[in-house]
């Protein structure tokens, strides 16, 4: 076979042309895919650090929720402490003033009923009087002190 000398030339020279133009385009499309890959990477450490930063405050914001209901609860205990409190403070009151009203209507019964037993006494002593014919008859009848008007018009208690 023989193969002609100046076209196996020219052929070289075109391929030595053509070669580094490929060459180059080829780095261009390595070099490209490397900045693409490069961002593609960036692009992913991004996504990644935002979202471990969003667990992050979602693990703060439940740690927050779960602070704030326990003190919730603490303070709701201690209101209801304190409610309770009150509420035997002020029994404790009642009871107190009850007591003393108790025995200052025991004192005020107990000189009503000395008065009454006074004006018994005395209404016997009178009735006595009148049966012996010694006393002066100043009072009303026997019998009649039932139902005596004051002076208002208002009957009056029934006395014994």
């Amino acid at each position: 076979m023989v193969v002609d000398q100046a076209a196996a030339l020219g052929l070289i020279d075109e391929l030595r042309v053509a070669v580094p133009e490929e060459v180059r385009a080829a780095k261009r499309i390595n070099s490209e895919g490397e900045r693409i890959i490069e961002k593609a990477q960036e692009e992913a450490e991004r996504i990644v650090a935002k979202a471990q930063e969003q667990a992050a405050f979602l693990i703060d914001e439940r740690g927050l929720t779960q602070q704030a209901e326990a003190d919730s609860r603490r303070i709701i205990g201690e209101a209801e402490a304190d409610a309770e409190d009150v509420r035997r403070g002020a029994d404790e009151y009642a009871v107190n003033v009850l007591v003393g009203l108790e025995g200052d209507v025991v004192k005020t019964l107990q000189s009503i009923k000395k008065g009454i037993d006074l004006l018994d006494s005395r209404r016997a002593d009178l009735r006595a009087d009148e049966d012996d014919g010694t006393g002066p008859d100043d009072g009303p009848a026997d019998g009649a002190w039932d139902d005596v008007a004051d002076d208002e018009g208002l009957p009056q208690p029934v006395r014994r």
